[in-house]
C-alpha cells in the first residue's frame, strides 16, 4: 500500500446523506491513503453505493464534506474531480467501437485524435485487450466488457478510481480472475481504488483495508486479517467470515465468564468424547453431531453443543477415514479450540 506524501487521497468528515426520512449515510469518517486499495464491504442498504456516489459527486452530502488530496471537493461537480468510476454495468455506448469507448473522456477534455488513439490503445494493451479496438461491445464477452470499462476510466489517468461492484455480473471463475487482473492492475497503475461490494470474500482478497458498513455507518475499518481474526461486533464477526457467536449463559459454560465472544469454524477440532482435557490453554464443550455436509476439500460439520448452542465446524479432508468417523449425526463429540481464538465481542449483532 503506498502512501504518497502522507495526505489522505480520500478524506470524508462526518459524511451524511437523507433521502427523505431515510438516513442512507450516517456520519461517516474515512481516510483512503493514496494508492490504497480500499474497499466499502456490507450488505444492501448499508449506505456503500451512497458513500462512493458521494465521493464520485454524483449525489450531494446532507451533511459533512468529501476532500480529495486535502482538497474541499463537497460542492464540485463529477467532471470537477479527479476521480473516474467503473458500474457494475459497463455503461459502454453500443455504437461505438472499443477503441472510441475508451477514447471518449479524452474526446471529451480535447484531446487530439492521435493522442486519443495512442492512450486509448495502450489503455487496451494494459488490460490484456491489444487488438480489440475495432470490435464492438456487443461483440465481447461479459469480461472483456468490462476490461474495456476499467480502461476507458484508467485512459484519463485518474488521481482515484471508483468501482462499483464491477465484478457482480460474472460468473463464479470469471470473477476470480478477474480480481486477480484488478489487484495486478492497480499495483501497476499505482493510483487509489475504492471498490464497493457485498461479497466479503472479494473484498478480502483485493484489499489493502476494508470497511464494513451497516445501517449508513462504518462498525469497522481494518486490513482483511484484522476484521477477520479481530472483529468488534458480531456482525462484522458474521459478515466477514463465519463465526460461531456465543453469549450470556452459554459464554460462561464454556469460556468461565459471562459476555460475548466468537470463534471462528476453521479453528475447532471434533474430538473424541474420551480426549484427554485441557482447559488450562484450551475452550470445550462436549456436543452431538447433528449435520455433516461433504465439500470437497473440507467437511462442514453442525455440531448441537451440551451449552444449548449449535456450532458450525470445518474440517479440511486431509485424513477421510478420521473426518468420516467424527461426523456421522448423532455422534457425540468434543470440540476444543485454542483460547486464544476466542473473539471478544462488544455485542452480538
Amino acid at each position: 500500500m503506498a502512501t504518497g506524501n502522507g495526505t489522505a487521497a480520500i478524506t470524508l468528515h462526518g459524511l451524511c446523506k437523507s433521502f427523505g426520512d431515510v438516513r442512507a449515510v450516517d456520519g461517516v469518517e474515512l481516510d483512503v491513503a493514496e494508492g490504497e486499495f480500499f474497499s466499502l464491504l456490507g450488505p444492501s442498504g448499508s449506505g456503500k453505493t451512497t458513500v462512493l456516489r458521494l465521493i464520485a459527486g454524483f449525489e450531494t452530502p446532507t451533511g459533512g464534506t468529501v476532500s480529495l488530496a486535502g482538497e474541499d471537493v463537497t460542492r464540485r461537480a463529477p467532471f470537477e474531480r479527479d476521480v473516474t468510476t467503473v458500474f457494475q454495468d459497463y455503461a459502454l455506448f453500443p455504437h461505438m467501437s472499443v477503441e472510441q469507448n475508451v477514447a471518449y473522456g479524452l474526446k471529451v477534455r480535447g484531446a487530439s485524435r492521435k493522442e486519443q488513439a495512442e492512450r486509448a490503445r495502450a489503455a487496451l494493451a494494459s488490460v490484456r485487450l491489444e487488438g480489440f479496438g475495432g470490435r464492438r461491445p456487443g461483440q465481447l464477452s461479459g469480461g472483456q466488457r468490462q476490461r474495456v470499462a476499467l480502461a476507458r476510466a484508467l485512459v484519463v489517468h485518474p488521481r482515484v478510481l471508483l468501482l462499483d461492484e464491477p465484478l457482480g455480473a460474472l460468473d463464479l471463475k470469471l470473477r476470480e480472475q478477474m480480481q486477480t487482473e484488478l489487484k495486478e492492475l492497480q499495483r501497476e497503475v499505482g493510483i487509489t481504488f475504492v471498490l464497493v461490494t457485498h461479497d466479503q470474500a472479494e473484498a478480502l482478497a483485493l484489499s489493502d483495508r476494508v470497511a464494513v458498513m451497516k445501517a449508513g455507518r462504518v462498525e469497522q475499518v481494518g486490513t482483511p486479517g484484522e476484521l477477520y481474526e479481530a472483529p468488534t461486533s458480531g456482525f462484522v464477526a458474521s459478515f466477514v467470515g463465519t463465526t460461531n457467536t456465543v453469549t450470556g449463559r452459554a459464554a460462561e459454560l464454556i469460556v468461565g465468564k459471562p459476555g460475548t465472544f466468537g470463534v471462528r469454524p476453521e479453528k475447532i477440532r471434533v474430538l473424541d468424547t474420551d480426549a484427554e482435557h485441557d482447559r488450562r490453554d484450551h475452550s470445550e464443550v462436549h456436543g452431538t453431531v447433528a449435520d455433516a455436509v461433504y465439500l470437497g476439500d473440507h467437511t462442514r460439520v453442525v455440531v448441537d453443543t451440551d451449552a444449548g448452542v449449535r456450532f458450525v465446524v470445518v474440517r479440511q479432508n486431509l485424513d477421510t477415514s478420521a473426518a468420516d468417523a467424527h461426523a456421522l449425526p448423532g455422534t457425540r463429540v468434543l470440540l476444543r479450540w485454542h483460547r486464544r481464538h476466542n473473539i471478544p465481542l462488544t455485542h452480538a449483532s
